[in-house]
C-alpha cells in the first residue's frame, strides 16, 4: 500500500474507450498541470464516488509519469461504478487510499516481458507499458497479449500503432466473435502463450484480469515451466 492523504480528483476529460468502457482523466483539485500522485505502474486506487458515499477499487491505467491520472470504467450494477460511469467533466471523487503492490519494474531490467489483460484488466498493464516503452531499452522483447469478449470490448485501440511502432508485439484474441468480421484468434487469452513464449530467453508474465483468468494463466504458466516468481500480478 502508498501513502497517499486522501485527495478530492476533479474529471478533466472522458472519453469513451470501448462498448460499455470510459475512460476518465482526472487530477487531484488544486492541481494545475500533473496530478503529483505517487503509485507504482499497477497500483489500483481506492475512490468514494457518488452522494452516497459508494467506494470501489479501480485499477490505474496511466503511468506515474503521465500528467494526469485515468481509470477505465466499465458500466455494471456496482453503484460506485455505475456512479462514476455517468458523471461529466467537471464532477468530483475522492480518493481514499492507493492500494496494491503494483509492478516492480526495475527489478524486471534485461527480460523479456509479457502483459497478459483480458478486458478492463488492460488498465493496470497499460500503467506498466507507458512506463516501460519511456526506457524500453532497459528490457528485452515488450509483447501484449489482449483478450476482449468481442472485438468492441477492446479499449485503446488508437494507441496500437504507437505500441507496434515501439517495438510492442501486439496478439488479441476474442472469445465471442459470432455477428463480427472478425479474422484474428479466437478463444482465451491464455491460448496465446503457447505461440509466444518458446521464441523468449528470459520472459517475465505480467497478469491482470479476473481472478478466475489469473488462475488458470497462472496454471498454464506453471504446465509450460515458468517459475511463480516470473509470474506477476498488480495486487
Amino acid at each position: 500500500m502508498t501513502e497517499q492523504s486522501p485527495r478530492t480528483l476533479i474529471i478533466k476529460r472522458v472519453h469513451e474507450e470501448a462498448r460499455e468502457i470510459r475512460a476518465f482523466d482526472m487530477l487531484p483539485e488544486g492541481a494545475a498541470r500533473a496530478h503529483g500522485l505517487a503509485f507504482q505502474p499497477g497500483q489500483v486506487a481506492v475512490l468514494q464516488v457518488g452522494g452516497d458515499g459508494e467506494r470501489a477499487y479501480f485499477a490505474i491505467a496511466s503511468a506515474p509519469e503521465d500528467e494526469e491520472v485515468e481509470f477505465l470504467v466499465k458500466q455494471t450494477n456496482s453503484p460506485a461504478s455505475s456512479a462514476l460511469y455517468g458523471m461529466p467533466v467537471g464532477g468530483r471523487v475522492r480518493l481514499l487510499e492507493i492500494a496494491g503492490h503494483g509492478f516492480a519494474l526495475d527489478e524486471q531490467k534485461g527480460r523479456d516481458l509479457v502483459f497478459v489483460a483480458m478486458g478492463t484488466g488492460v488498465a493496470p498493464l497499460r500503467s506498466a507499458l507507458r512506463s516501460v516503452l519511456r526506457r524500453a531499452d532497459d528490457f528485452g522483447q515488450i509483447v501484449v497479449l489482449y483478450g476482449a469478449r468481442t472485438p468492441e470490448h477492446f479499449c485503446y485501440s488508437d494507441e496500437v500503432e504507437s505500441w507496434k511502432a515501439a517495438g510492442v508485439e501486439l496478439r488479441q484474441v476474442v472469445s465471442n466473435p459470432s455477428g463480427y468480421e472478425w479474422a484474428g484468434s479466437t478463444g482465451y487469452v491464455q491460448s496465446l502463450l503457447d505461440h509466444v513464449l518458446p521464441s523468449l530467453s528470459d520472459p517475465v508474465a505480467l497478469v491482470c484480469g479476473s481472478r478466475e483468468m489469473i488462475e488458470q494463466t497462472r496454471d498454464r504458466l506453471h504446465t509450460m515451466g515458468f517459475a511463480p516468481e516470473r509470474i506477476l500480478t498488480n495486487y
